[in-house]
């Protein structure tokens, strides 16, 4: 257990804030406080969006106090992770911080195009440094490097040495995004002499991010030159220009760099089959540039009322949820956690459940593919993810709410478990993609506007919620949650019954 560095980052700031941001009503009736929440209709009616946003309050105060950021290597994610363990502790779970080193990276980007019609790219909206992109200010010719424009734009630009046979080192290479990983591109373009790298996105109308500004990381250090993510709209109009003449630019990174130390925080409750483990969990941490609140403070908070709403569970099976750092690095609280488990601990998790951005200002309903049913993107997960899937569409159904299949596309923290073998699936309300005309007529919201228009932004604040959303997936979670922890009979057989039984509804009202 991780000594704490402060009960909490300006205690009495932080509860005053609370206090400002959040509902005056309270959460649920006086006897969720004593009682012990053991079937779905009980916990459904303790866990409330007013808990929720009490966690997101605090986060919120948190990174006010700290530079407007709880970014994994920072005295914010610091403060988040006393927070989570403060409450988990006082709950009476047990609580373990796993601490990990990674390579800390913060970039800011200058692109400026010099001539011809001179004009300055919006940093995070237009532009972006990718993460551990080298260091520099270049000023050169923009030399396009096996461009594919046409519909449907798939392309494997830079990734392969022979796209630069012929470029003219000290230009700044001109690269689209897709098929290779950005490193790969990264490398190609400095092997062949270029000063800078600027990536557009792909262009493809499916999936929708392709065509929107994206945030992209090479992954680790050891990239020299500097290297940027461009939107689509943008790349096009560089296209065009090139084909009528030479094209300058400006592309210009500041890099902050070092080792630093992240955590995990694990709230666990031992279950009879002690064996047996279900896993819930999101990352706490928030990019550089902001506070993070929906991203993933909605998926942080929902956990934390969850599990407090369930501390007097005596559950079936060992419940364990977990809060991941430095997921905007890479994965990498995750990745650090699956890869220093032995086999046995590995075999133990029946399941994993991610929730990563579940109250998107302009929100869909999304639920992971387990069995690739959509046919999109990566396969079906592994064994029980279907099952997973169909957990969570039964709760939705169960409201007459519409849900939508969203890919495994390895961007969140279910990835590690994944590749591991463990069932898995979890909740989505969308990011960076673009919400279609299809499903504002399920949902509403604004078509042509991103799902979460401040994605990775300084605005992803306390204000940067959809409350609806945020509370239908707390629900959904605690559905899920509490099912699981009583039983994954369907999920591996025999090895936990549990006490839910195939037939009786969940959701119906105590009788006795």
């Amino acid at each position: 257990m991780r000594t704490l560095s402060r009960k909490l980052v300006l205690v009495a700031s932080i509860l005053a804030l609370i206090g400002a941001l959040t509902p005056v009503a309270s959460a649920g009736p006086a006897s969720c406080e004593t009682r012990n929440n053991n079937t779905i209709a009980k916990l459904l009616e303790c866990v409330d969006v007013d808990g929720v946003r009490e966690h997101q309050a605090a986060l919120q105060a948190i990174a006010d106090a700290n530079d407007g950021t709880r970014a994994s290597g920072t005295p914010g994610y610091d403060a988040s992770v006393d927070y989570v363990v403060d409450r988990m502790e006082s709950a009476g779970y047990q609580v373990t911080v796993q601490p990990f080193e990674f390579d800390f990276s913060a970039e800011t980007a200058i692109v400026e195009r010099l001539d011809p019609d001179p004009r300055t790219y919006l940093d995070f909206a237009e532009v972006d440094a990718m993460a551990f992109s080298g260091e520099g200010d270049v000023t050169a010719l923009l030399e396009a490097v096996d461009l594919s424009i046409d519909d449907p734009a798939a392309s494997t630009s830079a990734c392969e040495a022979a796209d630069f046979a012929g470029f003219t080192a000290g230009n700044i290479a001109f690269a689209q995004r897709g098929f290779c990983s950005f490193a790969q591109k990264a490398a190609n373009a400095e092997a062949a002499g270029a000063s800078a790298l600027i990536v557009t996105n792909q262009g493809t109308t499916t999936p929708e991010d392709r065509t929107g500004m994206f945030f992209g990381t090479l992954g680790a250090p050891g990239t020299a030159i500097p290297v940027v993510s461009m939107h689509w709209l943008d790349g096009l109009e560089l296209v065009d220009l090139l084909g009528a003449g030479p094209v300058t630019m400006r592309v210009s990174v500041d890099v902050e760099s070092g080792v630093r130390t992240s955590y995990n925080v694990f709230a666990e409750r031992t279950g009879k089959n002690a064996d047996n483990v279900v896993m819930a969990g999101g990352h706490l941490d928030s990019v550089v540039r902001g506070p993070g609140i929906q991203d993933n403070g909605s998926g942080s908070a929902a956990l934390l009322e969850v599990a407090e709403q369930m501390a007097k569970v005596k559950p079936q099976n060992t419940l364990r949820f977990a809060w991941w750092g430095s997921e905007e690095f890479g994965l990498l609280g995750s990745i650090h956690y699956v890869e220093n488990l032995s086999q046995e601990e590995l075999d133990e998790i029946a399941l994993y459940l991610n929730f990563d951005m579940v109250g998107s200002p302009n929100h869909v309903f999304f639920i992971y593919d387990g069995d690739d049913s959509d046919g999109v993107g990566a396969g079906p997960g592994p064994a029980g993810s279907d099952l997973i899937e169909e957990k969570f569409e039964e709760f939705f159904d169960s409201r007459s709410l519409p849900y939508k299949g969203t890919d495994f596309s390895g961007r969140s923290d279910y990835g590690p478990f994944i590749a591991a073998g463990v069932p898995s699936g979890g909740l989505f309300t969308g990011a960076e993609g673009i919400k279609t005309d299809d499903e504002v007529a399920l949902w509403g919201g604004v078509a042509g506007e991103q799902y979460d228009q401040c994605y990775h932004l300084a605005c992803d604040t306390f204000d940067n919620v959809n409350l609806f959303a945020l509370d239908t997936n707390s629900d959904a979670i605690a559905f899920a949650t509490l099912s699981y922890a009583m039983s994954t009979e369907l999920i591996d057989g025999e090895k936990s019954k549990g006490n839910f039984k195939p037939g009786k509804d969940p959701f119906a009202p105590e009788t006795s």
